[in-house]
């Protein structure tokens, strides 16, 4: 599948676009378009650019999720992961990043800031109905299963 993808932000030509680390890759990373480095405080919350717009077919969307290496190694999370980006949606993709860690986060240009996964997904209608079939669970919910 081809996607189309524009650069949104002049000045960001040499920034790679997204693309996979590894031939078993299911996410594309995405880099941060900032002219000067970002710092994301504990506790803080921060939109980063990345000077990019796609443009996904109807049927898909674009989620975008936090970087595991970050996540795991400075507290770094993706918030609303995954995010969506609609198909119809031609704005810059942003990426809101909070530190869950303990010190100071530094972004710079070009950092790798999360990434993306491409998902196809179906439109749905509601039937109201009185009642839902029964199943073996039932409503049982939230840890109803067990621990193990």
């Amino acid at each position: 599948m081809k996607i189309k993808i524009t650069r949104i932000n002049k000045g960001f030509e040499d920034i790679d676009l997204p693309k996979y680390q590894t031939s078993g890759s299911a996410g594309m990373d995405i880099r941060a378009a900032v002219d000067e480095s970002m710092t994301i405080k504990p506790g803080e919350t921060k939109m980063v650019a990345t000077g990019l717009a796609i443009a996904l077919e109807p049927g898909y969307e674009c989620q975008v999720r936090s970087r595991s290496g970050l996540a795991a190694k400075h507290g770094i999370f993706a918030l609303n992961a995954p995010g969506t980006i609609d198909s119809d949606y031609r704005g810059e993709i942003q990426v809101i990043l909070s530190n869950f860690g303990n010190e100071d986060f530094v972004i710079n240009r070009a950092d790798r800031i999360a990434q993306l996964v491409i998902a196809r997904y179906e439109t749905v209608e509601f039937d109201l109905v009185d009642n839902l079939e029964e199943t073996e669970r039932g409503d049982g919910g939230f840890g109803s299963t067990g621990r193990d």
